[in-house]
């Protein structure tokens, strides 16, 4: 009723002042659609003709755009409703995968990719399929699909690169990790892959490199001292390859450098003496060797010292050397294991006895002891003496005990068990040398020849 009246109202105010307006403008209007055709309207219909067209253009427009955005509202429902149906198929996809089963997963993931071919993550999944049914080669084209899809999508690219690399085509993973650091330079995960593939290809210089840019790259504490540790050992290898290579210069230089940043780095002090040496500088290797010893008590020091002296048929400056750190520190046990061996060595059998008796009565047992032990009851014809050394050093007992091994871990036990104690493994418990006696096969002896055949 309201409305009514309201209608009613405008109505009547409409044509009030259309009289009105009709009233006070009493002139016509001629207007020309060509030059022989017009038509004359009083003024006041011609005004309200124009606003007419004018309202019915505005409302033409409102109505199209009405239209227009209920038709996108329909097609974005629709979009939705379908990207809900594929979401929820591509969850239950994710399920079967991650439960195991490979097949349903494979099928859900496959419906998925046929609804909306562009769905990233779809392939990222049936490559996921794929990789653990074995078939690398359709997961890397599943892979390389959706890089074209996203092609700097980061998790693509990792896990491009990585299914490479359990493939074994590392010149194409290094590919991949360069074009993701080419956009993004900083990526330290991909730095860090690259450099470990760099590593197993021995390009240390390259590897070298790029270390430096992720010890840049990397916040003080623990990660960052272990990759200046990392940039250290990466610059020995480099170090160890010019030594190789016949660049003794070089390689001596660059281990000088490592020693006084990290004096206990062992590999750095050996490779120095043996720069010096392939340099002719004996005595420098030698020094090297010896205060490197001193410093770390590493036994590689004393094997390259006996390998110089005996090489040079000096055995009495290393004998004298020995003695003279053994007065320093007699109680140094490994450097009396390699005088013991030295003196047995030069025949030397009661002073080897004595370092080596020394050691026995300490405790320590191990084979190559034993071995020497009873390499010197032997030189002074102790034969029963000798022949025990021998059994502690073959682990033989009284009843001949053969011992076993578990396959799954190599953990040696003397006494059989239904499960391995360290590994936890069942029934993996075998005689050592099992696969060796089953593998090998019995020689016939060639049958005796009666004697009269013989003579035949």
């Amino acid at each position: 009723m309201i409305v009514v009246a309201l209608f009613m109202f405008l109505f009547i105010a409409f044509a009030l002042g259309f009289l009105y307006f009709w009233g006070i403008n009493p002139g016509e209007v001629t207007v020309f659609l060509t030059s022989e055709q017009s038509f004359t309207l009083p003024t006041a219909i011609m005004m309200i003709c124009v606003l007419l067209i004018g309202l019915l253009l505005g409302n033409s427009v409102h109505i199209f755009s009405s239209l227009v955005h209920s038709l996108k509202h329909w097609r974005g429902g629709r979009r939705l409703k379908k990207a809900e149906e594929i979401g929820t198929v591509y969850r239950s996809a994710v399920g079967r995968l991650l439960s195991g089963d490979l097949k349903k997963a494979r099928t859900l993931l496959k419906k998925v990719i046929d609804r909306d071919p562009r769905r990233v993550d779809g392939h990222l999944a049936l490559a996921s399929v794929a990789e653990q049914e074995g078939n690398i080669q359709e997961a890397i084209d599943l892979l390389q699909k959706a890089r074209k899809l996203d092609p700097k999508g980061l998790e693509i690219l990792f896990k491009l690169a990585a299914t490479f690399q359990s493939a074994g085509r590392r010149e194409e993973a290094m590919g991949v990790y360069k074009e993701l650091l080419a956009s993004d330079a900083e990526n330290r995960k991909a730095m860090r892959a690259l450099r470990e593939l760099q590593v197993e290809l021995s390009s240390y210089e390259d590897a070298l490199a790029l270390q430096k840019r992720i010890v840049k790259a990397t916040s003080s504490g623990p990660r960052g001292d272990e990759e200046k540790q990392t940039l250290l050992q990466l610059r020995y290898e480099v170090a160890r390859s010019a030594l190789e290579q016949g660049e003794a210069d070089k390689a001596a230089e660059a281990c000088r450098d490592m020693v006084k940043q990290d004096a206990s780095f062992t590999p750095a002090r050996v490779t120095l003496g043996d720069a010096y040496r392939k340099l002719g500088r004996d005595a420098d290797a030698v020094r090297v060797y010896q205060e490197g010893y001193k410093a770390l008590k590493k036994s590689i020091f004393l094997a390259r010292l006996e390998d110089h002296y005996i090489g040079a048929e000096d055995p009495a400056a290393l004998l004298s050397f020995y003695r003279s750190r053994m007065q320093e520190d007699s109680g140094d046990l490994l450097l009396k294991l390699y005088l013991g061996r030295l003196c047995l060595r030069l025949e030397m059998v009661d002073e080897a006895l004595q370092h080596l008796t020394d050691l026995e009565t300490t405790g320590i047992d191990f084979t190559k002891l034993h071995l020497l032990l009873a390499e010197a009851h032997r030189r002074r014809n102790k034969i029963d003496q000798a022949v025990v050394e021998y059994q502690r050093a073959l682990g033989i007992d009284s009843h001949l005990s053969l011992g076993f091994v578990c396959e799954e871990c190599n953990a040696l036990f003397e006494e059989w068990q239904g499960r391995c104690s360290e590994c936890k493994a069942w029934d993996s418990l075998v005689l050592p040398e099992r696969k060796q006696i089953q593998d090998a096969k019995l020689v016939e002896a060639p049958k005796a020849i009666p004697h009269g055949q013989r003579e035949a």
